[in-house]
């Protein structure tokens, strides 16, 4: 293979950057009629994935041996699980990875190389490729709770992901305005619990729905309903929705990570079950609701058996517990959470908190999962097997990394897309924080202030989506993109990281 190849502005655009690339002088073209060669049977639902990439460029057979127009095969051995080795010649496409996640990464890899124009004939340039992460999470948080989106804009953001190999899809389905995902125990926090009467944030949205005349703002009329004389929005993911998502998503190499937060966010649930607060009814302190009586074996029961809802339908080793923004007010006045403390030895509400996520964090250990909290429960004693989410700038992350623990970087200054893309925007009456342009979310450092041995705590990064002020799809996806790609290129490619390049 020669290395000249196609000039650099003829190339193809990789995003995120692979790790080595030769470019061939020639080009390989896709026979209209394309017979797909799978080495191993655990492929098969990466050729199905294959067959969806490739519908526009012409119709493909897939024949289970090692020959082929295409062959996607399995190479353990020589490669590492998510990375993958890519090979265009004159014979053909050939996608080798580590596990099947790393085929998928070849086949996303496969996607950029493929003309933008769609039809027969298709032409791809030699290449060699050769390509591995630098990090294992690389994630993407998705809030349903504030505004919903349904299951096939979940599928959108599911393709999107694939596209740029995140490969982790954090859902957070529960918070103080919506509890989103059908829990058969207790029907109602979806009976009740997913549909409410507009908020703050919601008449904002309209209202400048109506200024700009975009309805990009304006709430979607399939998630209203009339209740007597009231209009209530909402909506919620059946169990059957949970399991299509989570099908979808795991053909595309990508896991499904849930979150439940609590012990605070919980208003939607306690409405839906008074029992479940300290004094039997939700309520709003100076900042955040008040929380779950931590005190009440109930409550505790409650908990439990939603966790264990959740790990029949998300068969996958992490779980988000949440624990952030705890108003601990009602926790100093309540009988029951007062006894737990004396019995327990606790000194102050701070430790009933982090009783709170011990309990929980062993509740999910024995059944083989572990669990990611927001950086606020560093706050208490927390275990070496907790993972710790930073979000309110790369201190937690900092913290956790230097005494041991797992972290995800997702700081607010370089993650955070619901903050608006310039500065001029984030003056803008549905801002919600400050603003993290494009280059921002680049330049993050996933090991500032690391030893090389402290670096091997960190897992990753993450993309955070808040939708406080986001009600529709082409909303989210305005936020997201092309700031997702940025994030994806830091999560892949750290250490070969160029703006410049990037931005061609």
């Amino acid at each position: 293979m020669a290395c000249t190849g196609p000039a650099p502005d003829e190339r193809p655009v990789l995003i995120p950057a692979p790790q080595k690339t030769i470019w061939g002088d020639g080009t390989y073209r896709l026979p209209e009629r394309l017979q797909l060669g799978i080495a191993d049977t655990a492929l098969i639902a990466a050729a199905g994935y294959v067959n969806e990439v490739l519908a526009p460029y012409g119709t493909v057979a897939v024949d289970r041996c090692d020959r082929g127009d295409i062959v996607l095969e399995l190479d353990s051995a020589a490669l590492p699980p998510e990375g993958y080795h890519l090979s265009v010649t004159h014979a053909g496409v050939r996608i080798g990875g580590g596990s099947y996640r790393g085929v998928v990464n070849g086949i996303a890899t496969l996607r950029q190389l493929l003309p933008a124009k769609a039809g027969s004939g298709a032409k791809i340039p030699y290449a060699e490729i050769a390509d591995r992460p630098a990090f294992g999470w690389r994630g993407v948080m998705l809030d349903v709770s504030r505004h919903f989106f349904d299951k096939e804009e979940i599928f959108t953001l599911l393709d999107q992901m694939a596209r740029l190999k995140l490969n982790k899809f954090h859902w957070h389905l529960t918070d103080d305005q919506g509890w989103r995902i059908e829990i058969p125990c207790y029907p109602e926090l979806t009976q009740e619990g997913a549909w409410r009467l507009f908020n703050r944030q919601d008449t904002l949205c309209m209202g400048r729905a109506a200024r700009e005349q975009n309805d990009d703002f304006l709430l979607p009329v399939r998630r209203l309903r009339t209740d007597g004389a009231d209009t209530l929005y909402g909506g919620y993911y059946t169990r059957k929705d949970i399991r299509e998502v989570v099908a979808y998503a795991a053909v595309r190499g990508i896991d499904v990570i849930p979150e439940i937060d609590m012990p605070g966010h919980c208003l939607q649930a306690i409405d839906s079950y008074p029992w479940l607060a300290c004094f039997g009814r939700g309520s709003w302190g100076q900042s955040f609701s008040s929380p779950l009586c931590v005190g009440k074996d109930r409550t505790l029961a409650f908990c439990e058996s939603v966790w264990e809802e959740l790990f029949e339908l998300f068969p996958y080793e992490y779980v988000h517990m949440g624990g952030d923004e705890v108003d601990k007010s009602n926790w100093k006045r309540c009988p029951d959470c007062q006894t737990r403390m004396r019995a327990e030895g606790l000194p102050d509400e701070a430790a009933l908190q982090a009783w709170f996520m011990h309990r929980m964090q062993r509740f999910c250990e024995a059944r083989g999962r572990r669990m990611i909290g927001w950086d606020e429960i560093l706050e208490g004693d927390v275990t070496p097997t907790a993972t710790i989410m930073s979000w309110r700038g790369a201190k937690g992350g900092i913290e956790a990394a230097r005494q041991g623990n797992h972290a995800i970087m997702a700081p607010t200054t370089n993650c955070y897309l619901d903050y608006y893309q310039t500065r001029d925007t984030a003056r803008e009456p549905l801002a919600i924080g400050g603003y993290v342009p494009v280059e921002k979310v680049y330049e993050l450092d996933p090991y500032e202030q690391l030893t090389p041995a402290e670096q091997a705590c960190i897992l990753g990064v993450q993309a955070n989506l808040w939708t406080e002020y986001i009600a529709t799809w082409p909303h989210a996806e305005y936020m997201l993109l092309p700031r997702l790609s940025a994030l994806a290129e830091v999560g892949w490619s750290l250490d070969r990281k160029d703006y410049a390049g990037y931005l061609h």
